[in-house]
């Protein structure tokens, strides 16, 4: 199989794999206070030390969730409770019109049950954010504003977004700024520190790691309403820690993070090799996104196929070996166009024919080989089998013509 969803799920690191291993040779929970607990606890603190270091942060700022979905929902919904428990005047919540829907959705919820008025940020047509509109959103009433959301790169199109920017223009109001760096992470610079933000979230099978672990990075003194209830293992959250998952994520972060700038410069050219490759088998499809390297992430190549269906496309080249997505996988499934693409001023009907091909640490040349050859002939028939059919005409008899 060519696997090209490493934006979906990277396959396990060995680093990963063996601090996995060993961890799991041990029993103990890392809220005991004997001998194996104290060794699941020291296996935890390590981890967090590793993580902080790779993310630019201390490591009392790093709280261990779940994954990507409970970390932002933790961010999000914890913010703003805490800031409006603070101030109740702190209604709004805004962020890009392009979040993954484990913001976008939290966003929403607090808008339909919590009275949070919410304000979509306008992206322009690669999917990076309007920073003139968000001055604007800002400067309407600043003392309302609750958080901002902001995503590091997007996971469909992987347009980098000006964190930078947004962090600054939310300083001068004193607003607090989240992003969401799960499709980020270990493929750009980040350094929480640096950036100024006060919440990050990262996940750990992004970056080859186990599944159902990663990492909320609140700054200190940055207050959490608690999500999750029933513990308090960790700053604002319950529930008892899967040291021996924490130890793998820590070691896939950082080797991830180590081999970041090699890593991007090879899937860097892998990925051009495979653009040029699709727009020559496939002459009218259409590259989405930022085409400057600098402005995306290295492994990211989203393409529209006109008179196509996606999920057809998907299929039909599954079944030559070629493993790839409509966009999010948590989104997989679901007959709409997406949300980012409608964002960015794709049409509809082209949307619904959309692929995103991703690229990872185990990805070779002959991946993208294999995608080439199988590509023409799949776009060829989903575009026979989209076509409507043509009903035969009814005549009554006596009818010349």
């Amino acid at each position: 199989m060519a696997y090209l969803d490493h934006a979906a799920t990277t396959p396990v690191r060995p680093e990963a794999l063996a601090a996995l291993t060993a961890a799991y040779e041990q029993t103990g929970n890392a809220s005991s206070l004997h001998g194996a607990g104290r060794h699941a606890r020291k296996l935890v603190e390590e981890a967090r030390e590793s993580v902080a270091g790779s993310l630019g942060c201390r490591p009392g700022e790093v709280v261990f969730t779940s994954g990507g979905t409970e970390s932002d929902n933790l961010a999000v919904k914890g913010m703003f409770w805490s800031r409006q428990a603070e101030d109740a005047n702190r209604t709004r919540v805004l962020c890009s019109a392009v979040e993954h829907h484990a913001v976008l959705d939290p966003v929403l919820w607090l808008g339909e049950h919590e009275g949070a008025a919410v304000d979509l940020i306008g992206v322009d047509s690669v999917g990076r954010i309007d920073l003139t509109a968000l001055a604007g959103l800002i400067e309407r009433d600043p003392a309302s504003i609750a958080l901002i959301s902001v995503m590091a790169a997007n996971n469909e199109v992987g347009t980098v977004e000006p964190l930078a920017a947004v962090v600054d223009l939310a300083r001068e109001a004193s607003i607090p700024v989240h992003s969401d760096a799960v499709q980020a992470v270990g493929s750009i610079p980040l350094d929480f520190a640096l950036l100024g933000l006060d919440a990050l979230t990262v996940s750990s099978h992004k970056v080859g790691g186990p599944h159902g672990v990663g990492a909320l990075v609140a700054r200190r003194g940055r207050t959490l309403e608690p999500v999750l209830h029933g513990g308090s293992q960790e700053r604002s959250r319950s529930g008892t820690l899967d040291a021996p998952g924490i130890a793998g994520f820590a070691a896939a972060l950082a080797a991830a993070v180590e081999a970041r700038e090699d890593s991007a410069i090879r899937i860097g050219a892998l990925r051009e090799n495979l653009v040029r490759g699709v727009l020559q088998a496939v002459p009218d499809a259409v590259l989405t996104g930022d085409r400057d390297p600098a402005g995306r992430l290295p492994g990211h190549a989203h393409f529209s196929f006109p008179g196509c269906e996606g999920d057809a496309l998907l299929m039909l080249l599954d079944a030559r070996g070629v493993e790839c997505s409509t966009g999010s996988a948590c989104t997989a499934g679901i007959p709409e166009p997406s949300h980012v693409l409608l964002a960015m001023g794709v049409d509809p009907e082209l949307a619904r024919g959309s692929l995103r091909f991703s690229l990872g640490w185990t990805s070779t040349q002959a991946d993208v080989d294999q995608l080439l050859e199988a590509l023409p002939p799949v776009v060829d028939r989903a575009r026979r089998a989209g076509r409507p059919r043509i009903r035969p005409v009814s005549r009554s008899v006596g009818d010349s013509g």
